[in-house]
């Protein structure tokens, strides 16, 4: 399996698939609706060492190829930038931003 979803896997085995390298990513997609556009992020994706995620990325690329452009003015502006994050493998989730989705789920 070249990726698998972040949420299917223990947490010993994020812990070993991130200490050996692999990164954690998401992508973007976005949807408009007249003078409503929504522009959200996937699901967190883990990819091994050396992995790339433009594959990934395809569905919700495509998604919002269809469905983005239709808002004004949001949908112009939003629709390029989750197409260029979708394109170039997704956005890398930091080390900070780790340690904020771990301190929100401790805390929730």
């Amino acid at each position: 399996m070249r990726y698998q979803r972040f949420d299917s896997l223990t947490a010993a085995q994020r812990d070993d698939a991130l200490a050996a390298g692999g990164r954690l990513i998401f992508f973007e997609f976005c949807i408009s609706l007249g003078f409503v556009t929504l522009r959200r992020p996937s699901a967190l994706y883990l990819l091994r060492p050396g992995q790339w995620g433009w594959w990934r990325g395809l569905p919700y690329t495509i998604l919002t190829v269809v469905f983005g452009w239709w808002g004004v003015p949001w949908g112009l502006v939003y629709t390029p930038l989750a197409l260029w994050t979708n394109l170039t493998g997704g956005r890398e989730i930091t080390a900070e931003e780790w340690r904020q989705v771990v301190r929100m789920k401790a805390e929730g």
